[in-house]
């Protein structure tokens, strides 16, 4: 709305800016296109500031959004990159300022090219397609090495020659494909999996010079990665630069920053092999020799013992131990024979002395009535009974006479007959 104002009815400054903030309020949200030139994004604060320019008519305008919305491209939108912004206008009042509060972000060109690339890649990463854990060794010392690159290009060569100048028995299974434009994608995939198909293929690389990002799109393709995670074979990358890094890089085995790269990672050097093969045998002979002289010191110093040099030393001590056991043990039976024998002869002679035998041999006889009772008392005996005397010597029979007309404790015997005498 018009403002009636006259040189004599001014409107104060603070007006005019509320005035043209309540205008700028009415207006809604507009699609604006432009180039960032500054970009401020503080830790931990929650809002980005940046300034859109336009470089046509070098006219720039401040945007502010908050971080949330910034984060959603912020791994392909930086300083200098063109950019949509969906933004509604604002105006500042205390310093009339116009800006931008943006509520999205999309980047045109080669941005929004990286922001497919950038979600494509998050996609095959939570498929696991670039997890460490599936990638696959390289071999020592491949003996066929498959190689897909552009016919007669630089990157060719350079694999070709820095192998072969490292190993120079190496050799390749070359197949050549375009590696840009629209059959790129299909004629790399294709190479892929024939070299793969072959069994005599150890590893495969997969090799292309610089270029721009539009050049290297092919190498970032959903079917060529997945072609590349299928194959049985160890594949390596080695496209572009080293500031380089197509999703190939991702899901290969191995990515090297160029082809010369690639051949120095898939080929060892038969120089350093030498070298290397010089050290290991030294190494082993320092260890044998060692070995050996330690053992040597060990023999010297178990010959030295005692034992080792005069092994019959050992054996003529126990021998002379043995001989004075043996004789200590003849001894010890001796004295127990003897003892035994001395002992034997005592008991015999207590045997004689206490023995009847000896009283007979003494004169003295043995009376035995006919029922073989020894005659102890002449009352046990009666008169013309007959009795059997023993002697030292023999036997024989005597007749009782009793004579009443002696004493009567002097009893006398008469012998009538004489039978059974021992000779």
């Amino acid at each position: 709305m018009a403002v009636n104002t006259s040189a004599d009815a001014p409107l104060p400054v603070g007006e005019v800016s509320r005035l043209i903030g309540s205008w700028i309020d009415r207006l809604g949200a507009v699609w604006v296109e432009g180039q960032i030139t500054q970009l401020s994004r503080r830790p931990g604060a929650g809002v980005v500031f940046l300034t859109l320019r336009d470089p046509s008519h070098d006219i720039s305008v401040s945007v502010t959004c908050y971080r949330q919305v910034f984060d959603a491209v912020a791994d392909v939108v930086g300083e200098g990159a063109r950019v949509v912004v969906h933004a509604k206008p604002e105006w500042y009042a205390p310093r009339g300022q116009l800006s931008l509060r943006a509520v999205e972000i999309r980047p045109v060109g080669v941005g929004e090219l990286l922001a497919r690339l950038e979600q494509l890649k998050k996609s095959l990463a939570a498929e696991g397609l670039f997890a460490p854990a599936r990638k696959k060794p390289l071999p020592f010392l491949p003996q066929l090495i498959g190689l897909v690159c552009g016919r007669a290009s630089a990157a060719e060569r350079d694999v070709l020659e820095n192998a072969r100048h490292r190993w120079p028995a190496v050799r390749f299974e070359v197949r050549n494909v375009a590696v840009q434009g629209v059959h790129a994608v299909t004629q790399v995939v294709q190479a892929v999996k024939e070299l793969d198909g072959l069994d005599d293929v150890d590893v495969i690389i997969v090799a292309r010079g610089g270029g721009s990002v539009e050049d290297l799109l092919p190498f970032s393709d959903e079917q060529l990665v997945r072609a590349v995670a299928a194959c049985r074979t160890p594949v390596v990358s080695a496209i572009g630069h080293e500031p380089d890094n197509p999703l190939l890089d991702h899901v290969a085995d191995l990515r090297a920053s160029t082809p010369t790269d690639a051949a120095k990672k898939v080929v060892p050097d038969v120089g350093e092999e030498l070298e290397r093969v010089r050290m290991l045998r030294g190494r082993a002979r320092r260890c044998a020799q060692a070995f050996l002289e330690r053992e040597e010191r060990g023999l010297a110093h178990a010959l030295a013992r005692p034992a080792i040099q005069d092994p019959h030393r050992m054996i003529d001590e126990r021998a002379d131990q043995v001989s004075s056991l043996v004789d200590r043990a003849r001894r010890t039976v001796g004295h127990l024979l003897d003892r035994a024998d001395s002992e034997l002869t005592h008991t015999h002679a207590r045997v004689v002395a206490l023995s009847p035998a000896a009283t007979l041999q003494r004169g003295y006889a043995v009376l035995q009535r006919a029922d073989g009772h020894v005659v102890r008392d002449p009352a046990e005996v009666s008169a013309a009974e007959t009795l059997r005397a023993r002697v030292a010597e023999g036997e024989f029979t005597v007749r009782v006479d009793d004579d009443r007309d002696h004493d009567a404790d002097d009893q006398a015997a008469t012998t009538t007959t004489t039978t059974g005498m021992d000779a």
